[in-house]
């Protein structure tokens, strides 16, 4: 109830704003998808899952005097899985910024996200400051993730963060079932868009507190930097992040990275690049990296990126002016053997290579109000040594998103 009484409060300062000729925007995004497991040993255990969901999302935005600018939006979304229907009521990216001579301060619900996306990533409620430091722009911010829907940030770093997100949504118990772990997350950053007058870089220092009231709680602080290079056709990627894992106990190192290639024909775009993180070592010097927030990892495998790594090659091109089409193929490779373990599988491996998945996408934007993306692919273990015999996954999705007004 505090956490509800104090987001209220929040919200009942933007309506004291001097606000000039509001513009609203109103979109339908609906979303559909098909998983399904295909053979294994234990075929008849493996059940398919579909899920549906349609949101409304009505937006708002305005110029506040001569310096500001307000945006608010919100979200009610009705989702369909495992023969439920729940409907969630959500606000979105709500947020004023002020603009003065060297930078600008922004207040509210924000995205925000790492120079190497996927630590943390989504939208944080606090405040950021950002400014010009001659070479570069410093920004400073800290937010709070407490009064968030707890499947818009994916904090899954504890068993207590688990047990709070897969609780379904209750309305005769709200505010355990609706809100995400409460964490305080702090970071500073650099960028420099011409470093060298060639390369970009950014780099920051962030820092999460865990706030719930519980024996396994864990704070982490997180070092991360990614340098773009671009030469000729070719962008070259160079990502790393070191992380100090703090327990009751101990305090341990992690670590992970990207390194990344692109080249860029005309109309399409060719991309080899591989992530690496790392698992629990056996002399336990160090330990799996644990991101603050949960980025999916594969489009049909969706896994945790904790304790794996992977190799992807993507491609990216328009077919015509009105048609977009990716495809990939990413092969996983755990760095441990018991973090991570595929769901499909009943045998424990001394193997490293998990599998390899193919997905494709088609994207078509026949006119700037109506966006339709139809993606399928397949996960294969049997391209893998963990467990060759465990059932395939299957997976398909589309999502229709359509601009009312």
């Amino acid at each position: 109830m505090k956490n509800i009484k104090l987001f209220v409060c929040i919200l009942a300062f933007f309506p004291c704003l001097s606000l000039h000729a509001l513009d609203f925007g109103l979109l339908l995004d609906q979303n559909g998808g098909i998983n399904m497991p295909l053979g294994g040993e234990n075929s008849e255990d493996n059940e398919g899952s579909f899920e549906y969901s349609a949101a409304l999302v009505p937006s708002l935005s305005s110029f506040v005097g001569e310096n500001g600018s307000l945006f608010i939006s919100a979200s009610v979304k009705v989702k369909m899985e495992y023969d439920r229907v729940i409907v969630i009521p959500e606000l979105l990216r709500t947020d004023f910024t002020y603009s003065f001579s060297n930078g600008e301060f922004k207040i509210g619900r924000m995205g925000y996200q790492d120079p190497l996306g996927f630590i943390a990533v989504g939208l944080f409620d606090g405040v950021n400051v950002s400014f010009d430091a001659g070479n570069g722009s410093v920004g400073i911010g800290a937010w709070y993730t407490g009064f968030l829907y707890k499947e818009r940030v994916n904090i899954l770093t504890t068993y207590k963060d688990g047990d709070i997100h897969y609780y379904a949504l209750d309305f005769s118990n709200f505010k355990d079932t609706y809100f995400a772990p409460p964490r305080v997350v702090a970071a500073i950053e650099y960028e420099n868009q011409g470093l060298y007058e060639r390369a970009q870089l950014r780099a920051a220092l962030i820092a999460q507190f865990d706030l719930t009231d519980v024996e396994t709680k864990i704070n982490s602080q997180y070092a991360a930097a990614k340098i773009s290079i671009p030469v000729k056709s070719f962008v070259y990627d160079i990502g790393l992040a070191a992380e100090m894992i703090e327990t009751k106990d101990e305090i341990k190192p992690a670590m992970a990275g990207l390194l990344g290639a692109s080249y860029m024909f005309s109309k399409s775009r060719l991309s080899l690049s591989g992530v690496y993180s790392s698992g629990v070592s056996d002399n336990d010097s160090y330990t799996a990296f644990v991101p603050l927030t949960i980025v999916y990892q594969g489009n049909v495998l969706n896994a945790y990126l904790s304790g794996l790594s992977y190799i992807s090659l993507d491609y990216l091109g328009r077919l015509h002016k009105t048609f977009s089409i990716g495809l990939n193929a990413s092969s996983f490779i755990r760095t441990d053997l018991g973090t991570y373990t595929y769901p499909y599988s009943g045998n424990k491996s001394d193997g490293y290579f998990v599998g390899t998945e193919f997905f494709g996408c088609l994207y078509w934007n026949p006119v700037s109000d109506i966006k339709l993306n139809f993606g399928a692919g397949v996960f294969l273990p049997r391209l893998g040594n963990v467990d060759p015999k465990a059932a395939a996954l299957i997976r398909a999705e589309l999502n229709l998103i359509i601009t009312l007004y």
